[in-house]
């Protein structure tokens, strides 16, 4: 055994000397041109406020949406599936990194044979058994089972039979003198980090879906409370005026009108009302429940509103850290360069070691005796010669393959420069509209408050009671949409700029269903 090893080790030390060659290009992170700078304005943070990108959700102050986003996290199917991506991805890895070590198998082994007695070497079997000549058999072989013969000469005689038992090691190893198994690994390295890049993108998504939703959610619920309390006035408006026809002071047209009015905002409530369960629908199944999963935590009416929070943007190259999809897209550029080394180490020769050792006996008493070693050593390697240019083009295919990831690397960074511009464009003009319909709704109540006044006294016509009333109530929405709206375009735009994530940011734990 000793000596089989003494002869190995030259070979083995050679492939260690030639294990520092990898084919392939090796990678280098790639550089996309960003501006210095986003083009749309951004708001400048109060001083003192500090936000925690990644729980960005806490900054609007609402306890049932930090709930909500938790729970999301936690038991979402899609960040179960995201989970389970990742774990793949490390499982590959190890599967990779494990084709380049030497693989060890234990085998044993019982065989029995039969001899025909018709066999062409039964003479031989006879001489050797001391019957030459064609005489009679003599003596059988140790372990021989035929015809009750017995002997010691190790050849059985025709029609008898032989057992032999075997136990050992064999160990093969391939080795990676061009770097192909180097550059699986690498690739599946780089695939390892892409999945857990996209599980980080994924809670991002979750978690920013799920606020979108609820604001959609508390703006259904903020109309549905704002039309309700219309029509509760407008119904005792419609008592009074009925009060004041009987009493012939005003013509029973006016009355006729007034109910018109209240019918039409009651017809208005019920759509509302649909949207708003929808919407709750919609976050039963973000948070990874049936439709009805949430209906207990949101039945009751919307929480005060709290200021949106103002976050800065920062600078456009910081989004090639923080975006979770773009820093998937650069890793999964990373693979398919490795990827190519692998198709090259193809176009080389392959070597590989094969060594067996085997305790060999017709007798299990003997088996593990000294004698019974047998000792084997393979060496071997394959050329390629002619394969009518199929590795060439998988070289090719795999170039082409980074060339398309490249270009994804590309699209993913200018599509997060428009994620961010877009959500603080809008902001830019929301903010500057919410102010004036804050003014607007003001305004409209105070006017309508005088015109109810001069109604009553009869200086004015019911029809500008109407329109002023109207008037009221479609400010009220509109500034209500226009709170939605800052909302949802501040979840936008912590999206676009990643949710915070960084490499040392952790996820919550998602519990593996194995």
């Amino acid at each position: 055994m000793r000596r089989w090893l003494k002869r190995a080790s030259g070979p083995l030390a050679a492939a260690a000397l030639a294990s520092g060659c990898t084919v392939g290009p090796n990678y280098r992170p790639q550089d996309v041109a960003v501006p210095a700078k986003f083009v749309e304005a951004q708001a400048i943070p109060a001083p003192g406020a500090s936000i925690d990108p990644a729980t960005w959700w806490r900054a609007f102050n609402d306890p049932v949406l930090d709930r909500l986003v938790e729970r999301a996290l936690a038991d979402s199917p899609d960040m179960a599936i995201a989970a389970s991506r990742v774990r793949q991805a490390r499982l590959q890895e190890i599967a990779a990194r494990s084709a380049g070590l030497p693989q060890v198998n234990a085998s044993t082994e019982a065989t029995h044979v039969e001899f025909s007695k018709n066999a062409g070497f039964s003479s031989i079997a006879r001489l050797f058994s001391g019957g030459g000549g064609g005489g009679a058999s003599g003596g059988g072989q140790t372990g021989g089972t035929g015809g009750g013969q017995g002997g010691s000469s190790g050849i059985a005689l025709p029609g008898s039979g032989i057992t032999t038992y075997a136990a050992g090691f064999d160990a093969s190893w391939e080795l990676d003198i061009f770097g192909g198994v180097r550059r699986q690994v690498e690739g599946a390295r780089a695939r390892a980090e892409a999945a857990e890049w996209s599980r980080r993108d994924a809670a991002v998504t979750l978690s920013a879906e799920v606020a979108q939703a609820y604001f959609a959610l508390r703006l259904d619920q903020i109309t549905a409370a704002t039309i309700e309390a219309e029509i509760a006035r407008q119904t005792r408006a419609l008592e009074i005026a009925g009060n004041i026809a009987r009493a012939g002071l005003v013509p029973q047209i006016d009355i006729t009108r007034q109910r018109g009015q209240l019918t039409s905002t009651q017809a208005r409530l019920e759509p509302v009302q649909a949207d708003a369960r929808v919407r709750l629908h919609a976050l039963g199944l973000l948070v990874g429940g049936d439709p009805s999963a949430v209906a207990a935590d949101l039945a009751g009416p919307a929480p005060t509103v709290s200021p949106v929070p103002i976050i800065p943007a920062g600078l456009p190259s910081d989004l090639l850290r923080r975006r979770p999809d773009v820093r998937a897209a650069e890793r999964a550029l990373a693979a398919s360069t490795a990827d190519i080394g692998v198709a090259v180490a193809d176009l080389y020769p392959r070597f590989s070691l094969t060594g067996v050792a085997q305790l060999i006996s017709t007798s299990l008493s003997t088996l593990f005796e000294r004698d019974s070693l047998q000792l084997t050593g393979t060496g071997s390697a394959r050329f390629p010669l002619i394969d009518w240019g199929r590795r060439q083009a998988t070289v090719k295919m795999r170039r082409e393959d980074r060339e398309q990831a490249y270009q994804q690397y590309r699209q993913a960074v200018l599509g997060a420069l428009r994620d961010v511009e877009d959500p603080l464009a809008r902001l830019d003009a929301e903010r500057r509209r919410n102010e004036a319909l804050r003014r607007a709704v003001a305004d409209n109540e105070v006017s309508a408050r005088a015109t109810e006044a001069q109604y009553r006294t009869g200086f004015v016509a019911q029809d500008a009671l109407l329109n002023a009333e109207t008037q009221v109530l479609a400010a009220r929405e509109q500034l209500a949409a226009s709170d939605a709206q800052l909302r949802q375009s501040t979840v936008s735009l912590f999206k676009a700029i990643g949710g915070g994530w960084s490499e040392d940011t952790p996820l919550p734990p998602t519990p593996s269903t194995s």
